[in-house]
């Protein structure tokens, strides 16, 4: 076992005194030492209930034969960061949760890992880490909220803040929004609707690193715990078996996740967690590929923010392996893969009925016949940008307009709420990427506050920043380069006349390759706000865009 190196021996005898100090018992030394990577807290409404989580799965483990150790990893909640220098923080601890988790396992050589994670970045910054360390783990996540309800319609986290919008623009009164504030948002769990936590949740499971369910039975039901407890028991089976993250997450499985991803129409973040990811298996995933999965790809939900389902709406249509087993109807899954089950994904899908062909469309019958995620080029964004088509309105996926342009989140939503922003404009805010944000702060409140004010259908709004999943309409973000470095979107003058054309994959604004470099010449780079302390540290490190190998994608599975 790994974990003698720490435990058997007359040379770790004085490692044994430490374990003795803990109050573990030499039977439990003989067993195999299971990590059991806790993401509770009690700031985060998603990890609140992650003690219990944590409990079942150290009994699972404890059943099956192994020693469950705890051990902590931080997280961040977006909503409450959201709007503020909180944002800035935010992406940025997907990598200190990897390098935590990383030198906590590899300090005290775990035989394995149970991951407990839920919300936006402890999901991905978990994968991460049980890619680089490589000994047999399995997720176990703490499962979705269920949504809310105001006056007999359900209700999410993202009806909270364009609620705030509809305020400013005078058709919600404060007393409405204090009933929102109370209501939308009813139980633990990461929040109800296709947002980011729920989509990487999901893709965990997709991954093969997850048991069914993993992404959509909601927190609050014991269903839950026993999964954790199946979880715990669970990776007992893969430590004897010896199966490691790098043999379930191999490159076919992350073909697997983004095709998932476009028929579910997940979060544009997970166009930044999924290579991130793949980097730590050793696979290079460049963004290119998107597109090409996508126009091979149906979209088959439309889970809120792009429609009126949500997870508990998805799990009783029998969630992610119903989704899979309508794709693989047309080959579109490969189905050979290993995964923490034992089994390989065909046999994890097979039988997984389409339960409720209205949150699941069937392959026959589907939202659009190409994915729920588009990736953009042209000169406003020679590397990539980022939108979630599935959610941008149809009179929205062309559109030409004057940009109207801010250099930072903060400016732009002082605009939107004066009424300064009218309908045809490309509101624009730069500078918030991840080396100029720093961070790279989401945008949720700018795209609510669009929302909320009435012109979720008229005005688009461009970012090198982010979008939450929550996030809806003509949202174009990760616009890459970034400002900070001289991308095209710092070179940008108010009244600009921005393209759009999201079914061509296009973002342009109409000035000639001369009249671009002219502007450049003149360009001056911007001194980041924040020049101490970590994200002054992270923006020196950061580089704008992922320029991998492109991985060549068969015409056929």
């Amino acid at each position: 076992m790994k974990s003698d190196s720490v435990k058997t021996g007359i040379q770790q005898a004085p490692h044994r005194s430490l374990f003795n100090a803990l109050g573990i018992t030499r039977e439990e030394l003989d067993r195999p030492i299971i990590g059991i990577v806790s993401s509770y807290n009690e700031i985060v409404p998603g990890h609140m209930n992650l003690d219990k989580i944590v409990d079942a799965v150290k009994m699972g483990v404890a059943m099956a034969g192994g020693t469950p150790i705890v051990f902590p990893a931080i997280a961040v909640c977006d909503g409450i960061s959201m709007g503020h220098t909180g944002m800035k923080y935010s992406l940025v601890t997907r990598d200190l949760i990897a390098d935590s988790t990383e030198a906590m396992a590899m300090a005290h050589a775990f035989d394995a890992l149970v991951m407990v994670p839920n919300c936006d970045k402890n999901v991905p910054g978990l994968l991460m880490a049980a890619a680089r360390v490589n000994v047999p783990a399995i997720f176990v996540s703490g499962g979705p909220m269920l949504a809310g309800r105001v006056k007999g319609e359900k209700t999410s986290l993202s009806s909270m803040f364009e609620a705030v919008g509809a305020y400013t623009a005078g058709n919600m009164t404060e007393d409405e929004v204090e009933e929102y504030a109370c209501k939308v948002c009813p139980t633990a769990g990461s929040c109800s609707g296709m947002y980011t936590a729920n989509s990487m949740n999901c893709l965990t499971e997709v991954l093969g690193m997850g048991l069914k369910g993993n992404g959509t039975i909601p927190a609050v039901y014991s269903e839950r715990i026993r999964l954790a407890k199946h979880a715990g028991m669970k990776i007992m089976e893969l430590l004897e078996r010896n199966i490691r993250p790098r043999d379930i997450m191999v490159k076919e499985a992350f073909m697997n996740a983004l095709t998932v991803d476009m028929a579910l129409g997940c979060s544009t973040n997970s166009m930044l967690h999924l290579p991130a990811i793949a980097h730590e298996a050793g696979v290079d995933l460049n963004l290119e590929i998107a597109n090409k999965i996508s126009a091979r790809t149906p979209n088959l939900c439309h889970l809120a923010p792009a429609g009126h389902a949500y997870m508990e709406d998805l799990n009783e249509a029998g969630g992610v392996y119903a989704v899979m087993n309508e794709l693989n109807k047309k080959g579109l899954i490969h189905t050979e893969l290993i995964t923490v089950t034992g089994k390989t994904v065909g046999e994890n899908i097979e039988g997984c009925k389409n339960l409720d062909t209205n949150i699941i469309r069937s392959i026959e019958d589907p939202y659009s016949q190409t994915g729920g995620i588009a990736i953009l080029k042209g000169n406003l964004a020679t590397d990539s940008a980022v939108v979630k088509r599935s959610a941008v309105a149809p009179e929205m996926l062309k559109h030409e307009g004057p940009a109207r342009v801010f250099d930072c989140e903060d400016d732009a939503i002082d605009a939107i709420k004066r009424g300064k922003i009218n309908p045809g404009d490309v509101v624009v805010i730069r500078y918030e990427g991840p080396k100029g944000g720093p961070g790279m702060r989401e945008m949720l409140n700018p795209t609510s506050a669009i929302m909320g004010m009435g012109l979720g259908s008229s005005v688009a709004l461009i970012t090198d920043g982010r979008f939450s999943g929550a996030s809806r309409g003509a949202c174009i973000g990760h616009v890459c380069p970034e400002a900070a470095v001289g991308g095209n979107i710092a070179l940008l003058e108010e009244g600009d006349i921005i393209q759009i054309d999201i079914t061509k994959n296009l973002l342009n604004v109409a000035l000639s390759e001369e009249e671009l470099n002219e502007r450049r010449e003149k360009w001056q780079p911007k001194q980041p706000k924040i020049t101490t302390g970590y994200l002054a540290r992270y923006s020196a490190l950061v580089t704008s865009a992922s320029k991998g190998a492109i991985l060549e994608v068969p015409d056929k599975f």
